[in-house]
């Protein structure tokens, strides 16, 4: 399939248009619209992995596992190390992400340059068209004119030819005479315009056709820029992954060489305290003073209380009367 071109497709049939050369011209615009978007989304994505670099930076520096001894410190501390290797690693890709949008940004106005030279001289002929065009046209006009004048002149010479009146025959002589010179200089001016245009168009063409060219490999270059970068952008997203992937697994490492029983021990003959448990508290009762040896209080009563007797009774008018009853276990005292 033959490739097509912008100096073969981009033409008009009027010659002061500049539909074609426009559509271009809107082409590139959108052309850097794009690459100015495209380097503002890896400022932002530079941004964000900056911010999250300094979090994770931040987060590394936390308390974890402070209180933690043997394998699993390590293990911790290769953690908090590796999270820390994972920031530091996002900022370098932020950096990066900053220096691949200054290429852009310079690719970019590199291009504005070598297309403002070329839209100013195309400009500057779509001018020098325009203008050269409307004076041809008007010269063309003057010219037709011209030669109307002419050949009316001409007609009234020829209907007063047999006129007795020499005077008024010279008169329209010469008017007639005047009117095919001012034709003349009309038809002179005119084929000088319109050569002059036609010198116009042929520089026009030339320079159409190179600005095409120019502008098809300018297009051609952004294309190719642009998915480089984007590539590239992936490519160190892709990276970014593979390195955070390898400080893992030195964590995951680490982790293998966490031994649990290790730890119990290391623990037990680090903070050991003793070997034998506390004696059994024994049992003392409190009357007899006696200390059972086992410490359990033994699985009996009490001793019996010792009662005193009752004293006699005396009896007397004014003193109380005691009520004995048949129990001798029981008594009653009665006031």
């Amino acid at each position: 399939m033959k490739n097509l071109h912008f100096k073969d497709f981009f033409w008009n049939s009027e010659l002061t248009s500049t539909g074609g050369y426009d559509a271009i011209i809107q082409y590139l615009n959108d052309g850097k619209r794009t690459c100015k978007e495209l380097e503002d989304f890896m400022k932002a994505r530079a941004s964000v992995e900056e911010k999250y670099a300094k979090d994770l930076l931040g987060l590394s520096k936390k308390v974890c596992g402070h209180n933690e001894m043997n394998t699993l410190k390590r293990s911790l501390d290769v953690f908090k190390l590796q999270t820390e290797n994972v920031s530091l690693s996002h900022l370098q890709l932020a950096q990066s992400l900053r220096e691949e949008a200054k290429k852009l940004e310079e690719f970019r106005e590199k291009q504005k340059e070598a297309r403002k030279k070329i839209e100013q001289q195309m400009d500057a002929l779509h001018k020098q068209k325009s203008s050269q065009f409307k004076k041809t046209m008007d010269s063309k006009k003057t010219y037709e004119q011209k030669c109307r004048d002419k050949e009316e002149a001409d007609q009234n010479v020829n209907r007063n030819a047999n006129t007795n009146n020499p005077k008024h025959m010279e008169k329209l002589n010469s008017k007639a005479q005047q009117a095919k010179q001012n034709a003349e200089d009309a038809d002179r001016l005119y084929q000088q315009n319109v050569s002059t245009l036609g010198k116009i168009r042929d520089d026009w063409l030339k320079e159409h056709v190179k600005a095409c060219s120019i502008f098809e490999n300018q297009s051609t270059e952004r294309i190719n820029f642009l998915r480089n970068a984007v590539w590239t952008h992936l490519n160190q997203l892709s990276q970014q992954c593979v390195t955070c992937d390898e400080l893992y697994e030195e964590v995951r490492k680490s982790l293998e060489q966490c031994d649990i029983q290790d730890d119990i021990e290391h623990f037990v003959n680090l903070r050991r305290t003793g070997e034998k448990p506390p004696a059994p508290v024994a049992y003392e009762n409190f009357y007899s003073g006696q200390r059972s040896p086992t410490g359990a209080p033994p699985n009996r009563l009490p001793p019996p209380v010792v009662r005193r007797p009752l004293p006699e009774p005396t009896h007397t008018r004014d003193d109380a009367v005691y009520s004995m009853v048949q129990d001798a276990g029981y008594s009653v005292i009665q006031y």
